[in-house]
Order: structure tokens, then C-alpha cells, then sequence
């Protein structure tokens, strides 16, 4: 992310000049901008009149400036694009007021956001623009006769390619090199500054052994890591192990698996531990909170109209900070925001029990 300019305008409002550069980035965004809010950028639009019929313009667009208040955001992960929605307030044709319009923000597009920004949602964004000098990182699993490529996100993991069937012995095996050549294959095409080649067993040494000998280049950009699996699960080995840190600034994804195990350890443990709206919002008052581990799309949905728990979420997050405690916004996408939507899609590490 590339933060290009800030300046405040009126009743607490600051509006931010930006540029998404990635995937990732408009994740972050999705959980940034809100209704009320007011975005701004280029786009194009078919014109309307003011009778609502639209001008016959053989489907073409028209290139336009347009600030919308903001009434729905989608992070659209499969399209590589934010779609914005909301009635146009401001733009380069006057005629265009007042309709509702969609912006389609896409990575390099320039756009402003006009909003009150919430401790978090500053935070969100410095972690996207640091985020911008990490390297891109690759999980290669392998094992005899199956290989998966994830791509690893902040806003979660991806599988990216899979390559089955039987090697060794058999009427229907085929050479081990065979698996190891297209693996290879999947992993040149790809855009990233390191692979993490990990597996049970001695079969991932032989297919290091084999890239070695065949793509040099990918294998200066290779490490290996034991896992007993392959697949979700070895990749879930690898985060867990913080191999992914050798080779990029501790992840986000690293970061929420080890406070949800941590988590999940007090609780079965009956130690200072609270979760449940009710019980991280006592804690808060409390200032027992050590750490708050708050579940991005239900802080989302708790600062709009359609929240129904009985606390002030917003509240609570300031509160802990004011007392000293520190806050993470976890992904829904991955495995440890799925953990903490269970709990009730917020949680927090104490410093000292409260009942």
C-alpha cells in the first residue's frame, strides 16, 4: 500500500490519499471503508439523465471523477477488485449527481477515502503499507505420488495448483521425476521471491534434488521444512513453525495461529482467558486485558446496523487500549479466524482473572 497524502477536514474527519498494490491491500480496504464513509477515484460510467433513461450511447462509457458516500463494500477476491458502492456526492459531471454508482477499485488505482479513522483501522493500514517490502512466498507439500502449491496472503493461504498420481511400483505408476518435472513447472511461473519445499520423509530432498539439477535459479529460492503432512495441513505445519518468517517479516497469518493456540490452550486450562462479547467487554472495564483478538468481519458487521451484540465494539477496542492492551484483527479467511468466530468472534488474553 502507498499512503501519497493526509489532511484533516471537518468534524474528526481525515481524508487519505492511497494506492492498493495488491490483493492483499484491497482485503485491507474491505475492512477499512465503511457506509458513511466517502470514496473517491476514476472510473467510467454510462450516462444518466435526470428521467433515469439511459442516454443511447451504443454501450460505451464515459471516463468521469466521482465521490461516493458509501453504502456497500465487497471485497471481490476472484474478480482482483473492491467494488465500492454508493450515491455519487460529488464527480465531474454535475448531471450526475445523486444517482448510485459502483467503483471498481483494482490494484494502482489512486483513490481517497474520506472517513473517521478508528484506532484499528489506522493500524490496518500502516501494517499494509509495511506489508509492501515483504516478499512474496510460495508453500510447495510433497510427498510420494501427490504435490499442492499454496501462495501465502494476509488475508489468508491459497492452493494454487495440485499435482496427483501413483509413483514407485505398480501397473499405473509413473517415474517420480515425472511429479517432480511438473512441480517444477508450477513453481517457475510463479511470481515470488521464495519457495518453502516442505513434506514428510525423504521425498522432498529428492525433488529439491531434481530442481537443482534442472531450474538452478528456483533452487537458490528454495528452503525445506519437515511437515507430517502435505496439502492444508503441512501448510498449516509451516506457519506454525514460523519457517515462513526466515524469509518474510513475521506474518499475519503466523501471528493469529499462535494467539489461538494460545487462546484455546487457557481455556482448556482454566486460565486468564475471556470471550464472548459479554465477558471481553467486563474485562475491558476491568483493564485486564492483555491482548484483544477481535474477528475482522464481525467487527465489520458490529459497527453497522446490522450488529446485534449488546456492547459498543468500538468502545471496547479503545478501552483496551487506554488501560495497555494491545489489539489484533484476525482474518476470517484463515483457520485461526474460523477458531475465533466459534468463540463468539472475539476473545481476549488477561493479565489476571476477573471472576
Amino acid at each position: 500500500m502507498q499512503i501519497h497524502a493526509r489532511h484533516h477536514t471537518a468534524e474528526g474527519r481525515e481524508r487519505v490519499t492511497l494506492v492498493p498494490e495488491s490483493l492483499d491491500d484491497l482485503w485491507h480496504l474491505s475492512h477499512v471503508v465503511e457506509p458513511g464513509d466517502r470514496v473517491a477515484g476514476d472510473t467510467t460510467r454510462r450516462l444518466q439523465r435526470d428521467d433515469e433513461d439511459l442516454r443511447d450511447t451504443g454501450g460505451e462509457r464515459e471516463h468521469m471523477w466521482v465521490e461516493l458516500e458509501v453504502d456497500s463494500v465487497e471485497f471481490a477476491k476472484f474478480a482482483n477488485r473492491l467494488r465500492v458502492g454508493g450515491v455519487i456526492v460529488d464527480c465531474s459531471r454535475e448531471d450526475q449527481l445523486d444517482f448510485h454508482h459502483t467503483l471498481n477499485v483494482e490494484p494502482r488505482d489512486e483513490i481517497e477515502i474520506e472517513k473517521v479513522w478508528k484506532p484499528d483501522q489506522d493500524d490496518r493500514l500502516a501494517e499494509a503499507e509495511a506489508a509492501a517490502e515483504n516478499p512474496d512466498v510460495a508453500i510447495a507439500t510433497v510427498e510420494e505420488g501427490q504435490a499442492y502449491v499454496h501462495t501465502v496472503a494476509q488475508y489468508g493461504t491459497e492452493e494454487r495448483a495440485s499435482v496427483t498420481g501413483p509413483t514407485g511400483k505398480g501397473e499405473y505408476a509413473r517415474p517420480r521425476d515425472q511429479l517432480f518435472e511438473e512441480l517444477a513447472e508450477v513453481l517457475g511461473r510463479m511470481d515470488v521471491d521464495a519457495v518453502i519445499l516442505a513434506g514428510p520423509g525423504f521425498t522432498k530432498q529428492d525433488a529439491r534434488s531434481y530442481i537443482q539439477d534442472e531450474d538452478p535459479d528456483l533452487a537458490d529460492r528454495l528452503t525445506t521444512v519437515d511437515t507430517a503432512g502435505v496439502g492444508d495441513r503441512g501448510v498449516h505445519e509451516v506457519l506454525k513453525r514460523g519457517a515462513v518468517d526466515d524469509v518474510q517479516t513475521r506474518t499475519r497469518i503466523a501471528e493469529e495461529a499462535d494467539l489461538i493456540d494460545e487462546l484455546t490452550e487457557r481455556i482448556a486450562t482454566g486460565e486468564k482467558v475471556a470471550y464472548g462479547p459479554d465477558q471481553v467487554a467486563e474485562a475491558a472495564e476491568y483493564g485486564a486485558i492483555e491482548r484483544l483478538l477481535v474477528l475482522d468481519e464481525r467487527l465489520r458487521t458490529e459497527r453497522g446496523p446490522d450488529g446485534d451484540w449488546g456492547i459498543d465494539v468500538d468502545d471496547v477496542v479503545e478501552t483496551a487500549e487506554q488501560k495497555g492492551g494491545e489489539v489484533t484483527v484476525f482474518s476470517g479467511e484463515f483457520d485461526p479466524g474460523q477458531q475465533l468466530r466459534n468463540l463468539g468472534g472475539i476473545a481476549a488474553l488477561l493479565r489476571y482473572r476477573i471472576d
